[in-house]
């Protein structure tokens, strides 16, 4: 199976249900897949081969939505650029991928306009917004979003087949760069597919729900909620940000939304708003947390708030997109863990020897799954530094560089990162510790 098989196969058992609601727009699974063929025949058309790189710098948007999958649909692979990006870091990122084509917004003018000449592989970039400000005069390509042929016609012609196998790359997912350059975290179909599988089992996704998503889709976890959404057949609500809660609040209310994935800020937020009693929660079935731990405070405000709905604390780490998740009814017995290894994946602990070690002592947690990225863009050293022959004969494994230890009955607990820790009298201390 490919990623876009997901948007594929919902349009064929649910052409005409409602797949994403994004401000006033709702577009069926027919319509994006539709469009998404569209873009995929243009990009073909303009010279874009197989598993040639494509940025998307948008905010959220149907747009950027149907760009993902048509970049897919085209045997591309899909950049989600950040929309926060400076100039700088992202001509690093174009030109560090060698991207063939950007898709962009007429508001990010400011950004691109000055790095057009610096990115030699860019050949043509398309613009969605507003189409008097797209400039004429330019060393790039400049097309407008609206004059992608066939886009606005009912009918879209069928594409050829795809000529991509599940070993081949979907996407590179650039990581932050706080502490240098950013790095490219490949990864392939197979590896998209049996992250999104693994987790839509483990949240017990139906046909029937509907997620509100706040988080950008530059962020993995944002990403992730339309991927598994499209894979299951359910609707997705997305918004740019959480920035007017109150807004949100109202939208989940009004579509009855049964899914809510967050982060501590975002649920921050929400346990500072007042009268929160007054408003219809009774739809929501789950709500998630991930990106960092959740204070055990802020676990029990939202049980109390929200006592019907099922609490999952999860980990990951950009490298395999998700870890481990920590079963609803443990929370209560266990709200510091993170739980144990999604479904088909393995996850240890070992010492600096590389060996395992039991309950209670703190080693790098090591994670063995098809989840587990490819490597790093360009970097092999970096890559063969954390991805490592494992168990098997041929097997590599990752590495992850943080630290754990578990209980006797093998739940997680998060103790710091590797790089980050104190040794004191032969002892690691945690600066999270002091």
């Amino acid at each position: 199976m490919l990623v876009q098989h997901f948007l594929e196969h919902s349009a064929q058992r649910f052409p005409d249900k409602i797949a994403l609601i994004c401000g006033d727009a709702q577009l069926t699974y027919g319509e994006i897949n539709r469009r998404a063929n569209c873009v995929a025949r243009f990009l073909k058309e303009k010279g874009v081969k197989r598993q040639e790189r494509v940025g998307i710098f948008l905010d959220n948007s149907i747009e950027s939505v149907i760009s993902l999958f048509g970049i897919l649909k085209a045997d591309g692979i899909f950049l989600i650029l950040s929309p926060t990006l400076k100039a700088t870091k992202l001509a690093y990122i174009l030109n560090n991928c060698q991207v063939r084509a950007l898709i962009t917004h007429t508001n990010k003018l400011n950004v691109v306009s000055g790095i057009f000449g610096s990115i030699p592989t860019l050949r043509f970039v398309i613009f969605t917004g507003d189409k008097d400000k797209i400039p004429v005069a330019n060393s790039i390509n400049s097309i407008f979003w609206g004059e992608i042929n066939c886009l606005s016609s009912p009918h879209a012609s069928r594409l050829t087949p795809s000529e991509n196998i599940d070993l081949d790359l979907a996407t590179i997912i650039y990581t932050s760069g706080s502490t240098g350059d950013p790095k490219g975290v490949m990864f392939t179909h197979l590896n998209m597919v049996s992250a999104a599988t693994s987790i839509i089992t483990y949240l017990e996704n139906r046909e029937d729900d509907i997620i509100l998503n706040v988080l950008p889709l530059s962020f993995g976890y944002g990403l992730y909620q339309i991927l598994m959404a499209f894979k299951f057949g359910g609707t997705v609500i997305l918004e740019r940000s959480f920035t007017y809660p109150y807004q949100v609040i109202e939208k989940m209310v009004q579509e009855r939304v049964t899914g809510f994935p967050g982060i501590p800020t975002i649920y921050a937020i929400l346990l500072g708003l007042k009268d929160l009693d007054k408003f219809d929660f009774s739809s929501l079935r789950y709500m998630t947390n991930a990106a960092a731990a959740l204070p055990p405070a802020h676990i029990e405000r939202l049980r109390k708030i929200f006592p019907h709905v099922k609490f999952y604390s999860m980990y990951g780490l950009t490298e395999c997109k998700r870890v481990s998740y920590l079963p609803p009814q443990e929370i209560d017995r266990r709200p510091t863990s993170i739980g144990r290894g999604m479904p088909n994946e393995e996850v240890w602990i070992v010492d600096e020897k590389g060996n395992p070690v039991g309950a209670g002592i703190v080693g790098e947690l090591v994670v063995r799954g098809a989840n587990v990225m490819r490597g790093y863009w360009g970097l092999p050293e970096e890559t063969a530094r954390v991805l490592r022959p494992g168990k098997y004969p041929g097997e590599m494994v990752l590495y992850t560089g943080d630290l754990f230890k578990t209980d006797e009955e093998g739940f997680l607990y998060f103790v710091g990162r590797k790089d980050d820790m104190i040794k004191s009298k032969g002892e690691r201390i945690s600066p999270k510790e002091i």
